[in-house]
């Protein structure tokens, strides 16, 4: 019986597979390229920072050898081992990152004028960063901003304070938002200014109907130098905490229309949280005896801290007086005395008495100011991580 030839060809196919199975061909190490942005990008955003290309770095990035990992790539941008220490902590991902892909968004950080010590600042705040797609940075979102800040070392220090600037959507964010302000009447540098100052200005800012109102009833007309900071402020709060902060001061007796004034006067009293608001209150009305009125009269009575200077200050005045000593903290004084800084209200009130009583009155006064309130006492340590907005 003869053997077709369809079957020969199948029997032989089936060896060779077999054959590359088992004696699988050695594996040649192929060279790993560096992932570089096109040339033609990096040089046009490096013209627009610059005014000129920058050749040297680009000849750097085809010469030096491709780095081995991540902590390569950090430490070639000149981190410290604790700095790139720091960095994995805040964001362990980046350990196995493609150093490639962590060098191209590093090359637009550094097109952008941001040092090592910047990266490190930016990462430890904002630890998701660099897992964006920063890299992808267009031409036109750099010419916005050169525009909108005016000059490289406001866009460096914005961007520094918010690097979310590389990532926010260009029409539908920053230029929705800038043009909002402009419409409400805050002039361009102003709005630098509060965007500077208040990162969350970009990716917070609404106004509805409510706020509005708001703002027209603090009574702050557009020439104020305090109505970039009403408009800001009530902008990038929640309806539902302006309106718990407005309720919270009308508990002492204030009307609404009142309360809003004081937002016109004082617009950083909506920074404050309602707890400290209370407290202060309760301890100026409670203990201290002065009228409510004059709260709305000096705002600093709800920005002072109570532990460190309201309460050691007041009782501080109680103890010269009960000692019969002079110069005395009553009356407006007592309201000087609450505003000065530490060194200088010590040398007005208790370095001018003689040795012994000075020291009497310091120790006394450290006692007061070592104390807590058992909240805060008990109260675990936490560092903060993240930025403060």
């Amino acid at each position: 019986m003869k053997t077709k030839p369809q079957v020969w060809i199948k029997l032989r196919f089936l060896f060779s597979v077999s054959s590359s199975f088992f004696h699988p061909i050695p594996t040649i190490p192929i060279a790993k390229t560096r992932a570089w942005p096109p040339v033609a990008a990096i040089s046009t955003i490096t013209a627009l920072i610059n005014g000129t290309p920058d050749e040297n770095f680009v000849e750097e990035a085809r010469d030096d050898d491709p780095p081995i990992n991540s902590a390569d790539v950090f430490r070639e941008w000149g981190c410290s081992d604790s700095e790139i220490d720091k960095i994995f902590m805040r964001r362990s991902s980046l350990r196995r990152a493609d150093p490639d892909l962590i060098q191209s968004k590093l090359n637009v950080l550094r097109l952008l004028g941001l040092t090592s010590s910047d990266i490190v600042k930016i990462i430890n705040f904002r630890s998701t960063i660099l897992t964006r797609r920063i890299n992808r940075c267009s031409d036109d979102r750099i010419k916005f901003f050169l525009g909108l800040f005016g000059s490289r070392e406001l866009l460096h220090k914005a961007i520094v304070r918010n690097p979310s600037l590389l990532i926010y959507d260009l029409e539908s964010k920053i230029k929705r938002v800038a043009e909002l302000y402009e419409g409400m009447g805050v002039p361009r540098q102003d709005f630098i200014v509060m965007v500077l100052s208040r990162p969350t200005v970009l990716s917070r800012t609404s106004f509805t109907d409510e706020k509005l109102e708001y703002i027209r009833r603090t009574g702050v007309s557009e020439k104020s130098k305090m109505y970039k900071y009403v408009v800001v402020l009530i902008g990038i709060s929640r309806l539902e905490t302006i309106q718990e902060k407005v309720g919270n001061l009308e508990k002492f007796g204030f009307s609404e229309e009142e309360v809003l004034g004081l937002f016109g006067r004082s617009p950083l009293v909506l920074t404050l949280s309602s707890d400290k608001v209370q407290r202060n209150m309760t301890y100026v009305l409670g203990t201290m005896k002065l009228p409510a009125r004059l709260v709305f009269d000096r705002p600093f009575l709800l920005f002072a801290n109570l532990e460190a200077v309201l309460r050691p200050r007041y009782l501080l005045a109680g103890k010269i007086e009960e000692m019969g000593l002079a110069p005395q903290i009553k009356g407006p004084k007592l309201l000087t005395a609450l505003r000065m800084k530490e060194d200088r209200f010590l040398r007005a009130f208790v370095a001018c008495h003689p040795e012994s009583i000075s020291k009497e009155l310091m120790e006394y006064y450290r006692n007061i100011k070592g104390l807590k309130r058992l909240a805060v006492a008990s109260k675990k340590n936490s560092h903060h991580q993240g930025f403060a907005f």
